[in-house]
């Protein structure tokens, strides 16, 4: 009653579908098709500049990493020894001499030279306007809270950077993200194609953009948070030594709790040899 209206050496259509190794070969092979290399070529506007922006971010965050640990292993390598040495001369020349050959990088040196320039000009001025207006302690106050501020500022170089890095580089690569899931959907629904290979791929390549906002996000935000925490200790630093100094030029003696009257050396001592 039924004839095989099959030609001669075709597969029957649900053979076909069940051939071992033949839909599987070739959704392997879409799949091996894809990447990273698939997704750059195939990137839109959008796509690029997401790609470009995580890329400027990287950069930006490899740079002021490495720089504020030069920096941070720099000052803090050399700041217990130019106090020290400070404290330690005899000299009030000679401290001030030792604090002039220092690196221009080096924030413990620039405060006292700005401290004792401006008691060497309160001094200069006496009898003027100047003198009259403020006081010693409070003209040196002022000086040394500008150095302060102006050395803790250069000491925080970057770390807005960084923190922006860290904060915007995972939304960044999810916009990515998302714009690649979204086209990937639209082609999928233009052509009709709804296989491993179709959705699988251009979703997989999307996630590639939050994994690469993940990496440059993670690395800026624990560098952050350890130059935050390393900046803390020398800002303590800063405002310890600014304290000893105005003592030290305001009233002419270094105030030390527990320890007996050191120095010899008078404010008067230091204010010729402050630079002008």
């Amino acid at each position: 009653m039924f004839q095989d209206t099959s030609t001669p050496g075709s597969v029957p259509p649900a053979a076909d579908a069940l051939a071992p190794g033949i839909g599987g070969n070739s959704n392997a092979q879409a799949l091996q098709a894809m990447g990273f290399d698939h997704l750059i070529k195939n990137f839109d506007a959008v796509g690029w500049i997401v790609f470009v922006t995580l890329l400027i971010f990287s950069v930006l965050s490899i740079y002021f990493i490495v720089l504020n640990l030069i920096r941070n292993t720099a000052i803090r390598g050399r700041m217990n020894n130019v106090m020290r040495t400070f404290w330690e001369t005899p000299s009030a020349q000679e401290a001030i001499r030792f604090m002039e050959e220092q690196p221009k990088s080096e924030p413990f040196s620039k405060i006292a030279l700005d401290c004792a320039s401006a008691a060497a000009h309160h001094q200069r001025h006496e009898g003027s306007r100047l003198v009259e207006a403020l006081n010693r302690s409070e003209f040196i106050d002022r000086a040394l809270r500008q150095a302060v501020a102006r050395e803790s500022g250069r000491l925080e170089g970057g770390l807005t950077v960084l923190a922006t890095v860290g904060s915007t580089g995972p939304f960044v690569g999810l916009l990515g993200t998302v714009w690649g899931i979204y086209h990937a959907l639209i082609r999928i629904g233009a052509t009709g194609d709804a296989s491993m290979s179709a959705v699988a791929g251009p979703v997989g390549e999307a996630l590639i953009m939050t994994a690469f906002g993940l990496f440059v996000a993670i690395p800026a935000v624990l560098a952050y948070n350890f130059f935050v925490r390393s900046n803390r200790v020398i800002l303590a630093r800063f405002d310890e030594f600014a304290h000893d100094l105005h003592d030290f030029f305001a009233t002419g003696s270094r105030v030390e709790a527990g320890a007996a009257p050191a120095a010899p050396r008078t404010a008067g001592q230091a204010a010729p040899a402050a630079r002008k």
